[in-house]
């Protein structure tokens, strides 16, 4: 199958990945100098190091080379999703069906990635991509499964089908909403963790700490997830548990050790500056926006939010969850 993939971060390490199972690939980034590099060391050393590109992935930075991919993957950052698309819809195969891996909400507009592509490209067949998928493991061919979810079955059976090999298990579902909510919230969760393991180096905090975190976590996202429209179950499975178990345990996680910065008394700003894309840091905004607008409880997202965004310390954030009155334990899953 011919794929052309957007982004060369995690979207390498799947080109990476599915051209050792018989694609043929080419990897699109809009930043020429990203590609020269790339090609003249034979990895991306910035982001995928030790990942050693194949011959057979091609790297391009001409949009027009994806023009006769049947299949597109966009791996490009969330706030880079609408422009990326816009400018490869002029070049699209009527017939394409695109794939997005990226995780989170489009500023200002709250939709969610899937809405971006209906929006953006309306007569092609959308299929999201989620689950517990670290690219310097997939670029390795580590075992991975994930979630393909789509409204349209026919297009989420022919990825999964497709795309499946013995090192990357794809699973579907239809339940978008929910693959993408557990997919999106579970970084501000790991921020959450990152962030109590650099408050550890002063204060008594620990694994408890962590998993208390991760389980009540849990249980606020599918708490939105519910009040959006998704499936209770979904959040139990690959996009959501399987991600949050992941995501706020690996140092693979650009969540958790930009979290970790923020513990140790960096600035949430610079802290995201040092690490990169952390797309937590931008979902925080819009989850907080939608439990307004959904009037869900969602008390460790506002605490990340005001240590983010309004200067709250992290240890008076814990406090405060800590010393929230007494309730029942609501378990969502």
């Amino acid at each position: 199958m011919k794929l052309g993939i957007l982004g060369a971060g995690f979207g390498l390490a799947l080109a990476v990945m599915w051209e050792k199972y018989g694609h043929e690939v080419i990897v699109y980034s809009s930043s020429a100098a990203e590609i020269a590099v790339i090609k003249a060391d034979g990895e991306n050393r910035l982001k995928l190091p030790g990942v050693i590109i194949p011959g057979g992935v091609k790297l391009t930075s001409t949009i027009g080379d994806l023009s006769e991919s049947e299949i597109i993957i966009s791996s490009v950052p969330t706030f880079a999703i609408r422009s990326v698309l816009n400018d490869i819809k002029p070049v699209l195969s009527p017939g394409a069906t695109i794939v997005n891996s990226s995780k989170g909400f489009e500023d200002g507009s709250l939709f969610r990635m899937s809405e971006v592509m209906a929006d953006v490209c309306p007569s092609n067949p959308c299929v999201i991509l989620s689950g517990p998928s670290h690219a310097e493991e997939v670029g390795r061919g580590v075992p991975t499964a994930v979630t393909s979810a789509s409204t349209d079955e026919k297009a989420c059976v022919f990825i999964e089908e497709t795309l499946s090999n013995e090192v990357f298990r794809i699973y579907r579902s239809d339940d978008v909403i929910g693959c993408e909510l557990g997919g999106a919230l579970k970084n501000i969760i790991a921020l959450a963790c990152g962030i109590c393991d650099g408050l550890s180096e002063k204060y008594p905090i620990g694994d408890n700490t962590k998993a208390a975190l991760m389980t009540r976590g849990l249980s606020e996202i599918t708490r939105l997830g519910i009040a959006m429209g998704a499936k209770k179950h979904t959040f139990a499975g690959l996009s959501g548990l399987g991600d949050l178990i992941v995501t706020c345990t690996s140092m693979h996680s650009r969540n958790r050790r930009a979290g970790i910065l923020i513990g140790k008394g960096i600035n949430p700003q610079a802290a995201v500056d040092q690490i990169g894309t952390v797309e937590g840091y931008f979902c925080t905004k819009s989850a907080f926006a939608l439990s307004k607008k959904y009037g869900v409880s969602m008390p460790i997202t506002e605490q990340v939010f005001e240590i983010l965004f309004n200067s709250k310390s992290p240890i008076a954030a814990l406090t405060d969850l800590m010393e929230r009155p007494p309730k029942d334990e609501d378990i969502n899953i």
